[in-house]
């Protein structure tokens, strides 16, 4: 059974109270009755003194019939037992009881205190009138010394009356106390509870969602300040429960109108939220994710892969995935405080046939521009062997650099689009410092032109990787083309190493180097830092293009590092398994 704070408090006072009301009746029990012995014992020794002085004349005179006679009086007139006994401690005469028939008394504690010339006391069991009673005992001095000692006494049974009716006054007064005491604690319990239980109740009310509830407390205490402040609380919950909402229904707002698809799951995989534009992309009702398993609604193999990736990772990865005959790109995050995975799905389905289309473009139109382009380029030549006409012969050599420049361009886009559109690699593994040789025969006579050296450095002579030969060779040419075509003293170096990541390539020249704000762009399609440089010396701008797109394929990375006028470094890593 549930106690409440009203029976705890009032349980609590009632119990303290009647402890204390029970624990003072005793003790004022037992102080009057010791204040009524204390004084009963001073009257008996008044009684005993009083009478002392009578006997003391009449026992100095042996007068046995007139002592005799005299404490028999004594003993009514007084309301006590009046006894006159020996210094041996023989019982000379007895208000009650024969003499006679009265042992000796000399080893009685009241007696012997007397034959001390003190006053004694005692209270005991008589064997003489088979009662309690008690005893007080004084000497009889002449001359000094002790010649007899009167004892007077009393039966402890007149007391006890008394006492039973002191007994039933404290009684009758501890149980008036007692009484008060459960009004009292009545009061004061309801006075302390009631706030409490109205606290209680308000905080029920708030909980089920009434934010009007409040408590009103006059008690000018600190109970009032908790009330006080509890209704304070009230009116900021309300606030920050309006401001939750609102919050709330914006973020509901944005999610629904999300032109992405969006899916928030928890560690086992069970649907937390979705959004309209997933249930569309999916085909299935928004309202019957939540709780269901992300399998049972995503018919997408790749997606098991995504999420253990994501989990393993920590951090966001990014996949691309089909999704009903759609494409869609899936970016998915782990949410660490909530132990939750969010997954967007772009559909990029429109991006990719774009892309298809431009690929295609392309391609025929390179291959529609190569025949006539090698056509021109035959007739110029042609032209140039038959022509003996200095200005003709000036046109012939402009005509055929730009045709040479978009020969070269149709075979690099040529080159950009097979990379794009086939995606897989002939691995093999060969010497790698081989074909950077092979590279560099065919580079020997522009290398001479400007007065160039080329070096290739490679650890212990040979280096062998597992890389496309034939991509790899394009690379090579492609950077070691750049490097001549912007360098005109000092040379190129190309440094093979194998570390801990893989194969590191780095091609390094002494030319004019690149300007910062260039380099992010560098590798983008058709981006030069010099155009008119880059048309005098036959640059296309796709060459740094192809060799990203080469390293990318075996899974690698391309930095570049260049300070304008000393010089460019390309490096490359390859993992050791493309």
């Amino acid at each position: 059974m549930r106690k409440t704070i009203f029976i705890k408090i009032f349980l609590g006072y009632l119990l303290i109270i009647t402890l204390m009301t029970v624990s003072v009746s005793i003790l004022t029990y037992r102080i009057i009755k010791q204040q009524h012995i204390e004084t009963l014992t001073q009257h008996l020794e008044s009684l005993a003194v009083s009478a002392g002085h009578g006997i003391s004349r009449l026992h100095a005179q042996r007068d046995r019939q007139a002592l005799e006679t005299l404490v028999t009086q004594l003993g009514p007139e007084t309301g006590t037992r009046v006894t006159l006994i020996d210094t041996d401690g023989t019982v000379l005469a007895d208000s009650e009881k024969n003499p006679a028939d009265m042992e000796n008394h000399g080893s009685r504690l009241e007696v012997r205190s007397a034959l001390e010339g003190q006053t004694g006391f005692s209270q005991r069991y008589s064997t003489t009138i088979e009662a309690d009673m008690l005893y007080v005992a004084v000497p009889l001095v002449r001359s000094g010394a002790v010649e007899g000692i009167v004892r007077v006494s009393r039966r402890v049974s007149d007391m006890r009356g008394w006492l039973r009716q002191l007994q039933i006054q404290i009684g009758q007064t501890a149980l008036l106390v007692v009484l008060l005491a459960i009004a009292c604690a009545l009061f004061v319990a309801r006075k302390i509870s009631a706030p409490i239980a109205q606290l209680g109740l308000a905080a029920r009310t708030i909980a089920a969602g009434d934010f009007s509830a409040r408590v009103v407390v006059d008690s000018r205490d600190e109970v009032q300040e908790f009330a006080e402040s509890f209704n304070h609380m009230a009116v900021k919950i309300r606030e920050l429960f309006d401001e939750v909402s609102l919050k709330q229904g914006e973020l509901k707002s944005i999610i629904t109108s999300l032109h992405e698809g969006l899916l928030v799951i928890d560690h086992s995989g069970r649907v937390l939220m979705c959004n309209e534009s997933l249930a569309r992309m999916a085909g299935f009702p928004p309202a019957d994710a939540p709780g269901r398993y992300y399998w049972e609604l995503l018919r997408v193999v790749q997606l098991e892969e995504i999420v253990e990736a994501s989990r393993s990772s920590g951090g966001s990865t990014l996949h691309e995935v089909r999704l009903e005959g759609r494409t869609c790109l899936v970016n998915a995050s782990v949410i660490a405080e909530l132990d939750a995975l969010v997954m967007t799905f772009l559909d990029i389905t429109e991006v990719k046939n774009m892309e298809r289309m431009k690929r295609d473009f392309v391609v025929n139109v390179s291959h529609e521009l190569r025949t006539p382009l090698t056509a021109i380029k035959g007739f110029v030549e042609t032209l140039q062997e038959e022509s003996g006409d200095s200005a003709h012969q000036r046109y012939l050599e402009i005509i055929s650099r730009h045709t040479d420049r978009l020969i070269n361009i149709v075979k690099d886009l040529m080159v950009l689009s097979s990379l794009e559109h086939e995606q897989e690699l002939e691995l093999e593994e060969v010497n790698v410092k081989g074909i950077a040789e092979q590279v560099k025969k065919i580079y020997v006579e522009r290398l001479q032109e400007k007065n160039l050296s080329l070096n290739i450095e490679a650890e212990n002579g040979r280096l062998n990787a597992v890389v496309d030969p034939f991509r790899l060779e394009q690379v090579f040419i492609n950077l070691i083309d750049n490097a001549i075509k912007y360098t005109e003293t000092g040379g190129i170096t190309v440094q093979l190493e194998r570390v801990q990541a893989g194969l590191v390539i780095r091609v390094a020249d002494t030319g004019i180097g690149i300007a910062p704000m260039h380099l992010p762009k560098l590798f983008e399609r058709f981006y030069v830092v010099d155009k008119s440089r880059s048309r005098r010396v036959g640059g296309t701008g796709l060459g740094l293009s192809i060799v990203k797109h080469i390293v990318l394929l075996h899974k690698g990375t391309i930095a570049v590092a260049s300070t304008p006028g000393s010089g460019t470094t390309f490096t490359i890593t390859l993992p050791d398994k493309a």
